[in-house]
């Protein structure tokens, strides 16, 4: 990772790189495009365990190419392509298509090493980043060989488990981070508009096993408030997937700003989504911060960042091995795309027409304003916070909060209390397994608290609650989810969906849709 450096710096570096031709690495092999899904699903194909072994297998033989080569793999010196080389005969050796991308920086020949995974939609391409240079200082084992090293071996997992993602995978090692972003600004500077409109998401991981580790996510929907804002739109979706992963392993995280210190401030200034974790560099962990995470309140997270004392002893293998998880989990969710469970449809409605839904069918509802309907939402936004997307998962209407943008983000959001909507009756079979399955979001500001609510419920002669996501007094940005549950326990009942809001809070913006409601039997 870089030295701290003013956003500014870098967004006006991205125009002073080096202009020497080089070849775009473009997707690998073409195939059929598939429909893209909207949002991050449970992985229909579960992610593999990495094993922190190979991982440190690959940090080992970074240490040996330092050692063996001036003692840093920095830029412009023989370490640094000797790092390359390696990684490359890698990737070659389990059949990726690899290309070497040169850049001319201070004088010196750079190189960035792209990595594409045949198969899998071209026009929709998840691509995985991290630096694999060095300071001059030392051989900068944490600072990236952890990184670099936790994505190849994700990478080689890839291969090794036969897996074929419906998104196209491309994986990236830069060069020259160290002096300012250039082998990744050259690389994004250098894709054609189509080509970059191809990368979906951008994960970027840039130290991932400090000594005195942090779980850090960078903050994708801008829910802390601070620094430079949220990602482009879909970055929260990164977020909360990486999230997820650490959640499942009761780690808890906290948020770090796009600062623009690593590999994804390129790809952030020209509109594509990213995200990604870091364990810490110069910072000194607080005490608070101890607490949550163990580790030496008072210390750096990394005391050897940019020192030769960055080897392989400055290694926490706990965060490594965590961290290397966390980024497979992520890879293989956001490669695949949301498919309907298989079975016989019992019922299935996307909104493009109207079928019959009722608004406040109990004539209880208290909303005065933003209520349920079906509709063609407009995007609308507060201080950079998506509240409403203009954008459904399929077609161009959902059930909505209020579809209309207006002067302002309050105009048409949820006010004054609850809003409800239920579906015509639906008639489920007594047998086999029943799978509802739809896609939400709930959207708020840090005006917000948990007496908001967006909840989902199959209502027969019982009742089971399908959604219940409270609010909160944080920043959420809209970003379409995926649910799924079993309502096997109502076969044999004619039932209803029912939907319902609530802003209940003094004052807060709330917006909710839901999209892509299915019933199936199987």
């Amino acid at each position: 990772m870089r030295p701290r450096t003013p956003r500014t710096t870098w967004l006006a570096a991205a125009v002073a790189v080096a202009t020497a031709a080089a070849a775009t690495a473009l997707a690998g092999a073409p195939v059929a495009a598939r429909p893209v899904a909207a949002a991050p699903v449970a992985a229909a194909v579960a992610a593999p365990n990495i094993a922190l072994a190979n991982v440190k297998a690959h940090l080992s033989q970074f240490q040996s190419i330092a050692t063996a080569n001036g003692g840093n793999r920095a830029h412009g010196r023989p370490g640094y392509l000797a790092s390359v080389n390696y990684v490359k005969a890698q990737l070659d050796a389990v059949g990726y298509i690899t290309t070497v991308q040169s850049f001319t920086y201070n004088g010196a020949t750079g190189y960035n090493l792209i990595a594409d995974w045949p198969g899998g939609d071209p026009n929709a391409v998840v691509m995985t980043g991290a630096h694999l240079d060095s300071v001059t200082a030392g051989p900068g084992i944490n600072d990236n060989g952890s990184g670099s090293a936790a994505i190849l071996e994700v990478a080689l997992a890839v291969a090794r488990t036969g897996f074929a993602p419906d998104r196209h995978l491309r994986f990236g090692w830069w060069g020259a981070e160290e002096l300012g972003l250039r082998g990744s600004q050259y690389y994004v500077n250098n894709l054609p508009a189509a080509e970059r409109t191809r990368i979906k998401q951008y994960l970027n991981f840039d130290m991932v096993g400090s000594p005195n580790a942090g779980y850090f996510v960078y903050d994708g929907d801008n829910s802390d408030g601070v620094g430079a804002g949220p990602g482009p739109a879909g970055s929260a979706q990164i977020e909360q997937t990486i999230q997820a992963y650490f959640t499942s392993i009761g780690v808890p995280t906290r948020g770090t700003d796009f600062d623009g210190r690593s590999d994804y401030g390129p790809f952030i200034s020209v509109g594509i989504p990213a995200g990604g974790t870091f364990t810490g560099a110069e910072g000194i962990k607080s005490s608070a911060q101890a607490s949550l995470w163990g580790g030496t309140a008072g210390q750096a997270f990394d005391p050897c960042y940019h020192r030769s004392c960055d080897t392989t002893t400055n290694i926490n293998d706990t965060a490594l091995d965590r961290n290397a998880d966390a980024i497979a989990y992520t890879v293989w969710t956001l490669a695949q795309v949301a498919t309907p469970p298989p079975g016989t449809t019992v019922y299935s409605d996307t909104f493009e027409t109207a079928t019959g839904w009722t608004t406040n069918p109990a004539g209880t509802d208290t909303a005065t304003a933003g209520r349920w309907e079906r509709g063609d939402p407009a995007a609308t936004s507060s201080s950079g916070i998506a509240t409403q997307l203009g954008t459904t998962v399929s077609g161009s209407y959902d059930l909505v909060t209020g579809p209309l943008a207006g002067a302002s983000a309050g105009d048409h959001d949820l006010d004054g209390g609850v809003s409800t909507i239920q579906s015509p009756a639906i008639t489920l079979p007594s047998t086999g397994t029943l799978t509802l399955s739809f896609s939400w979001y709930l959207a708020h500001l840090n005006n917000s608290s948990s007496a908001d609510y967006l909840r989902v419920r199959v209502v027969g002669t019982g009742t089971v609650t399908a959604l219940n996501v409270a609010g909160a007094a944080t920043n959420r940005a809209a970003s379409w989810q995926s649910a799924s549950v079993n309502i096997s326990s109502l076969g044999g009942q004619t039932v209803r969906i029912v939907i319902d809001a609530a802003d209940a809070s003094t004052a807060s913006l709330v917006e909710a849709a839901v999209d892509d409601v299915r019933i199936v039997q199987s």
